[in-house]
């Protein structure tokens, strides 16, 4: 379990980083949506090797796959294309925080409902306060 925390901690790491990188790329070049595209082409050389590595099996699978969950696609196209396009006018942290408080919305919605096959875990009066704080958190942020 402790091995999951690291990966996800340093994936979490990464996310401002991609945000500032991809940002920046977008405004050198003058166009976030060409950004976008190059980010999304060198994920696939990235993605792509690992997948070879790795024994290269699984995507003749893919075609019985239920069509809904090919919408993860988009929604990292949403995300990528919005931080890369706002981030340079809104910032870093201010775009990083309220993907955060989306993410952790979205996320106690998912697990309290069991909704894409997640373990459900009820909603507690706990990680109600937790997602409160952030908010707080985010709120606070936007004073300075």
């Amino acid at each position: 379990m402790a091995q999951y925390a690291l990966i996800m901690l340093l994936a979490g790491i990464g996310i401002p980083i991609l945000a500032a990188l991809n940002a920046a790329l977008g405004t050198r070049i003058g166009n976030p949506a060409a950004a976008a595209t190059v980010l999304f082409l060198v994920a696939l050389l990235a993605s792509s090797l690992v997948f070879i590595v790795g024994g290269g099996t699984g995507l003749s699978r893919v075609a019985s796959a239920p069509k809904h969950l090919l919408l993860a696609g988009v929604l990292i196209a949403f995300y990528v294309l919005s931080i890369t396009y706002i981030a340079p006018h809104f910032g870093i942290g201010n775009a990083v925080f309220f993907v955060l408080l989306g993410q952790l919305i979205s996320a106690a919605a998912i697990d309290h409902f069991g909704l894409f096959g997640a373990q459900a875990t009820a909603l507690s009066i706990t990680r109600i306060g937790g997602i409160a704080l952030m908010a707080a958190g985010v709120w606070l942020t936007q004073l300075a």
